[in-house]
């Protein structure tokens, strides 16, 4: 039996919409970002996709047009603190609401990647995998990540022991070895489960050596003369 294909996603809004997406909601470390892009009709721009199926060569190449030649953009972010203050999807609508804000241009509406969006005062559309199927939502999606990444090579600098310029922040084997070894530092979130466990091992060990270095030790009955 023939499996049927999915049709693309259809756009509904009317007018200059702006495509919204995020980048960094997996990570354990830095902020997550957002980025809106309202496209040039008149200077169509080659080769958008989803961030995630293009080289970092390719997505640093494609941010340059998209900042050259869109009609308006707009990066914005919410920061490590604000994910453990309000958990990652509210931080992940914030950055998204505070990049549509930026905008130079007001957009006639919002199209969002994925199946929730948070409110805009404009309306919106919600389009799954809208990074691969709706360019201005493939453009914020490339600005978002080659924004974030960016960040995260910085905070490598600062903290060079946990290899942020490799891993971005995201749980790889090596970032989260490092993690155990070391603790989080200040750009870790830890509201995310693998910090919060390293964080409770650290109270533990610390309580340990605690209890241990209190406990006065006695001699053994052959040892007393």
């Amino acid at each position: 039996m023939k499996r049927l294909q999915r049709l693309p996603p259809t756009v509904s809004l009317p007018g200059l919409c702006c495509g919204v997406d995020e980048a960094g909601r997996g990570p354990l470390a830095g902020p997550v970002f957002a980025a809106a892009v309202i496209l040039d009709p008149q200077h169509p721009i080659e080769g958008l996709a989803d961030s995630k199926q293009l080289s970092e060569a390719r997505r640093d190449f494609l941010a340059v047009q998209i900042r050259t030649h869109a009609l308006a953009w707009s990066i914005a972010q919410a920061s490590a603190t604000e994910i453990d203050q309000h958990n990652i999807l509210q931080a992940t609508w914030l950055a998204m609401q505070r990049a549509v804000e930026g905008l130079q241009v007001r957009p006639a509406g919002v199209l969002v990647d994925g199946n929730r969006a948070p409110a805009f005062g404009l309306p919106v559309q919600c389009i799954v995998q809208g990074d691969v199927h709706v360019a201005a939502i493939s453009a914020a999606s490339i600005l978002a990540k080659t924004a974030r990444d960016a960040v995260l090579v910085a905070l490598h600098a600062a903290h060079p022991a946990y290899g942020f310029d490799r891993h971005k922040g995201y749980p790889t084997a090596a970032h989260r070895a490092v993690l155990a070894r070391l603790g989080p530092c200040p750009e870790h979130r830890r509201s995310f489960a693998p910090v919060r466990a390293v964080l409770g091992m650290k109270v533990v060990t610390s309580a340990v050596a605690q209890h241990t270095a209190a406990v006065p030790i006695r001699p053994r009955a052959d040892e007393v003369s």
